[in-house]
């Protein structure tokens, strides 16, 4: 099949959660026979969508990827400051048109390019509701239309313009579970392809534990944050959190891995990394006595999923369903919702080995019965056969 990707932002150097999940599949998808193309924007950081690429066509891992220049950076605090407005004022259907454009990435050229081409493709699947490029796109393009939303419960799905956007495609592939239940309280999925399918994860072999702390000199036990290092993912909130209870475990230290987009304290148990390899990344979870999973804001975290591959049982924030099921339907992990209870379980899976590599196991299994990219891509296969098939 020939399969068009629509997303924001795409490259091996984009991290972010959606732009990864969309890079995978469409890479996993071009290892099975079909050709992919990607189509997207210059922008390489989400904040200002700023062009950092060079527009035009280029090949990553056999999915051919066609750039088009964003016409307008986005000025985050005004753009906040319009939103803040906008979910807590009357407002017309004009209003929001405005916020979507400044919402970005704002690239005309990218739209047209979609309604374009659009036809020549069996089917186009759209990455994250949320922005410009996936309103327009939807509405440029002809043909049979893919949407995977990666949302979570915020105020923008109260949006006119939002009901618009789950109008449109023929189809719906969700990342959990809690994902599906919460998006149907707003729209209705009722003659549209739906399935539950998530991400792929690898179960890494060889992966070596004591080289990794030998090159960053970590010979305490250690718990791990991996993500972008932000306030929004509730890294502030985890900081707090663990220097809470830092007096009870005056040997454990906090790794965070990832780039940081807030200031991180100097504080001797804190112990920013920074980007890290993918083999030191395993390395580091696989150490790693627990992994942190703080966002309040999840619908699917595949961070979480890596660290049951290599057996190591989460911590995360109680308040994201998609997590809180992951340590449910697993039986991998704790959850918390505040200081007190954050410091309460961590003492119970610090001072419990035994509870540790139980979930670690049991994680494991959970991330084999359901994450493996065999089981992905059969469940996208099942999808484009009933999509582009007419079924």
């Amino acid at each position: 099949m020939k399969i068009a990707f629509v997303v924001q932002r795409y490259g091996r150097e984009v991290m972010g959660g959606s732009e990864l999940h969309c890079r995978l599949v469409a890479e996993h998808l071009a290892g099975h026979g079909h050709d992919c193309t990607v189509y997207t924007t210059t922008a390489q950081d989400y904040v200002t969508w700023r062009n950092e690429y060079r527009a035009g066509q280029s090949v990553l891992n056999a999915v051919v990827i066609n750039r088009y220049a964003v016409k307008r950076p986005r000025d985050i605090r005004s753009f906040n400051a319009l939103s803040d407005w906008i979910f807590s004022h009357d407002h017309s259907r004009e209003d929001e048109l405005a916020w979507m454009e400044r919402q970005g990435p704002f690239s005309p050229d990218l739209i047209r390019a979609v309604g374009r081409e659009a036809a020549g493709h069996d089917l186009v699947i759209f990455f994250t509701y949320l922005y410009y490029n996936t309103y327009w796109g939807l509405k440029a393009a002809s043909g049979r239309r893919v949407l995977v939303p990666t949302a979570h419960d915020e105020p923008a799905l109260k949006l006119g313009i939002i009901r618009e956007v789950f109008s449109l495609p023929q189809a719906f592939i969700f990342n959990t579970e809690p994902e599906k239940r919460m998006l149907g309280r707003y729209f209705s999925f009722e003659g549209k392809y739906q399935d539950t399918v998530g991400v792929g994860v690898d179960v890494p072999e060889g992966v070596d534990e004591a080289a990794f702390r030998r090159r960053y000199a970590l010979y305490s036990p250690f718990i791990l944050y991996a993500g972008r290092i932000e306030p929004g993912k509730g890294c502030a909130e985890l900081i707090e959190y663990f220097l809470d209870t830092s007096r009870r475990n005056p040997e454990l230290n906090l790794i965070l891995i990832g780039q940081p987009l807030m200031p991180i304290p100097s504080h001797p148990r804190i112990r920013p990394l920074g980007f890290v390899s993918a083999e030191d990344k395993n390395a580091a979870m696989a150490a790693a006595e627990v992994t942190v999973h703080p966002s309040h804001l999840e619908s699917l975290c595949m961070a979480a999923l890596e660290s049951l591959a290599v057996r190591t049982p989460i911590l995360v924030q109680g308040e994201t369903e998609p997590l809180r099921q992951h340590c449910l339907d697993g039986r991998s992990g704790l959850f918390y919702r505040n200081s007190r209870e954050f410091g309460q379980a961590l003492d119970l899976l610090l001072q419990d080995g035994r509870l540790r590599r139980a979930m670690g196991a049991n994680g494991l299994e959970y991330v084999t019965r359901n994450y493996l990219w065999d089981i992905i891509i059969e469940k996208y296969a099942r999808m484009i056969a009933a999509v582009a098939g007419g079924a």
